[in-house]
């Protein structure tokens, strides 16, 4: 399906829960991500009683590009103040609750607190408003590694090792296909590439990980209200002990779930475990 954003499409996934639905779940992923990496924790939401809904970012996946490469915090804001009114519209009357992880969380801390009564209840998953710059960069650069694609699914997934190394590899490289293109024979991620444009302007208020987002994300998080969980990748070099040390000062009613034998990519890494810590999570919000 397709939903708004702020002036384009936004492709997404919705799984139904039944008629006794306990609420919604907007699950929002990483740059250089998309919709797919939450089809298994969708399903298993929905089995529990949650309507749940995965969307690609702006310039990710099925999700419209922008015309013009307007991948900024602005417009990613923008479209998830629109994606939620859509959403409520459409499941009237049920609690929303955010999930974002990496980007995507960035983008759902800022909005929940800067905007009163947005969510029910917010989860980031390996994110926080401190985010450390070494790993932060070793993600750019895995992002920006094959500027001319893949000669093969094989050779992609190799790259993918090589920047998780500690995630146990699938014996089927099918499930790759949901996250890159072929395209003039050659698989391409399946994001603008022009999105890391904003990467570049380090200084700007406009890129997630500058001075500016940052002390925007403090004050977000100091009017965070609803429940919090914070999910962590244990092997994480994302979000250290000091940025969840900061967010639980920042937010003092925060949860931290910390997953053992992950990394950044928590949801792919051990996504058992990051479903149920997640369900128990909303089960015991409500």
């Amino acid at each position: 399906m397709t939903l708004p954003g702020a002036g384009l499409e936004l492709a997404a996934d919705r799984w139904a829960a039944g008629p006794d639905a306990r609420g919604v779940v907007v699950l929002l992923h990483g740059g250089g991500q998309t919709r797919h990496s939450w089809r298994t924790t969708g399903q298993q939401l929905a089995r529990l009683g949650w309507v749940t809904y995965a969307v690609d970012l702006r310039g990710h996946g099925d999700s419209e590009w922008a015309s013009d490469a307007d991948y900024g915090l602005s417009s990613h804001l923008g479209d998830l103040l629109a994606l939620t009114a859509e959403i409520r519209r459409r499941e009237p009357g049920l609690p929303l609750s955010l999930v974002g992880a990496s980007l995507g969380g960035v983008i759902s801390l800022i909005a929940v607190g800067e905007n009163k009564g947005l969510a029910q209840a917010l989860v980031l998953v390996d994110v926080a408003a401190r985010i450390e710059e070494n790993g932060s960069a070793r993600v750019r650069d895995f992002m920006m590694s094959a500027p001319n694609g893949f000669e093969s699914l094989e050779q992609a997934s190799e790259a993918i090792a090589n920047y998780n190394p500690h995630r146990r590899r699938s014996g089927s490289l099918e499930g790759l296909k949901k996250n890159l293109r072929l395209r003039d024979g050659r698989w391409h991620w399946h994001w603008d590439p022009r999105s890391l444009e904003v990467e570049h302007s380090a200084d700007s208020p406009e890129h997630p990980n500058s001075a500016a987002v940052y002390e925007r994300s403090r004050m977000a998080a100091r009017h965070v209200d609803c429940p919090f969980l914070l999910v962590r990748g244990r092997m994480s070099d994302v979000v250290s002990d000091a940025g969840v040390a900061e967010m639980q000062e920042l937010i003092p009613q925060t949860e931290v779930i910390d997953v053992r034998n992950a990394g950044h990519m928590v949801v792919g890494d051990d996504n058992d475990v990051f479903t149920e810590g997640l369900a128990g999570f909303l089960d015991r919000i409500g």
